[in-house]
């Protein structure tokens, strides 16, 4: 009987928003990386038709000019989409406790915000451009995202309500 082999698919989306600003750093080669973590929350109706809401964190690290994007545009609060891979990895605790986690290595993130400048009389802001429009790789390569990127077409008419 010939071996079956399974593809090797490492792929994962998320969308929510910073839990903390982000911890940028540099490696001793002066690699840049940044380490952030997402809520991203999930509405559900329980067994008695209530609706309730479950929240997953999320690790992410981002490096290169990937994070010193995410240096310049992100803080707590952020709203984000995040596509990448899963990675593992463990350390010894500075108590000597072997620590391990999982987190996902960023490929692009989408930020979510709209972008700020003054205005041209220095007495406000004026809305640039929606920060959802932008979207980084992990080159630094700065796109324009034309696909339809509003969530609310895979919503139910009763979650749409809810959010309104």
């Amino acid at each position: 009987m010939a071996e079956l082999k399974m593809p090797e698919i490492n792929y994962v989306i998320v969308a929510g928003n910073l839990t903390k600003d982000p911890v940028f750093r540099q490696t001793t080669n002066n690699t840049p990386v940044v380490n952030f973590s997402i809520a991203s929350n999930r509405k559900y109706k329980d067994s008695t038709n209530n609706w309730q809401e479950d929240v997953c964190y999320v690790g992410i690290v981002a490096w290169n000019k990937l994070a010193e994007s995410c240096k310049e545009r992100l803080k707590k609060g952020s709203a984000v989409l995040v596509d990448g891979e899963l990675q593992s990895r463990s350390w010894k605790s500075d108590e000597g406790f072997n620590r391990s986690i999982v987190e996902i290595k960023a490929r692009r993130i989408q930020f979510l915000n709209k972008r700020l400048r003054l205005n041209g009389n220095g007495d406000g802001y004026d809305s640039q451009m929606d920060e959802s429009d932008i979207v980084i790789d992990e080159e630094g390569i700065e796109g324009i995202d034309y696909t339809e990127d509003s969530f609310d077409k895979f919503l139910s008419n009763e979650e749409s309500d809810l959010l309104k």
